[in-house]
């Protein structure tokens, strides 16, 4: 069996609420094998975006112990979480999270002039005309449609070639035309740089294409099914 890239030991997320503590997750145990497509699904408010972000490190789990390729995310400062996303994941959000100040090319350029990438601006071109973006890479994000700005954010996430890609809903904001080309778009990323790839959504025909559904309920896990 293929060694494990993320591995989730007993994970508990607890946040404060206006009414007080708010317990989010509860004793998460997951595997995920290198190279896996994995769709978290479920209802609204059921925990799929909190176990996004524990997964990335970009919320810290109250209990329990993250690892992602062999470290330990939960004994990490925001500065070592910082740098192990900047060098090993890549993280798509519903709502796009462009630098509107930026053209498409510097905003999937500053990834990798961060990682201080000499070849930065070249490869977020090269990044940008496989999404099919190449006519539009000095465009600003106020100037492409919805769907558009999603594909300058997957060619930002997957510009630095991570091995873990996260995805929050990366369809959600977009109508059914330009949600299919994301979907599409998505998998052929994944497929040309071998990432692992987690994410959530609520699209039952995104989640069939993953290799396995795992489907959260009340901040547990309810059941993992082998896609169909």
């Amino acid at each position: 069996m293929t060694d494990p890239v993320l591995t989730l030991s007993d994970v508990s997320l607890t946040l404060m609420g206006n009414a007080g503590p708010v317990d989010i997750l509860h004793d998460i145990v997951l595997n995920v094998a290198s190279g896996e497509t994995v769709g978290l699904v479920g209802p609204s408010g059921s925990g799929k975006s909190s176990l996004l972000m524990v997964m990335g490190g970009l919320e810290l789990a109250s209990s329990g112990q993250v690892h992602a390729l062999g470290q330990e995310l939960t004994a990490m400062n925001e500065d070592e979480l910082a740098r192990f996303r900047r060098d090993n994941m890549g993280v798509v959000f519903q709502s796009f999270h462009l630098i509107p100040t930026m053209t498409a090319l510097e905003n999937v350029a500053t990834p990798l002039e961060l990682a201080r990438d000499k070849d930065a601006f070249a490869k977020a071109r090269a990044e940008l005309e496989a999404v099919g973006l190449g006519n539009r890479i000095n465009h600003y994000p106020s100037q492409m449609s919805g769907g558009e700005q999603q594909r300058v954010a997957l060619a930002r996430a997957s510009a630095p070639r991570p091995r873990i890609l996260l995805a929050d809903e990366p369809t959600g904001n977009l109508d059914e035309t330009n949600g299919q080309a994301i979907m599409d778009l998505l998998f052929a990323l994944r497929d040309r740089h071998g990432a692992t790839l987690i994410m959530v959504t609520h699209s039952q025909d995104l989640a069939r294409r993953c290799d396995r559904i795992i489907r959260l309920r009340d901040g547990r896990v309810d059941t993992a099914l082998a896609a169909a």
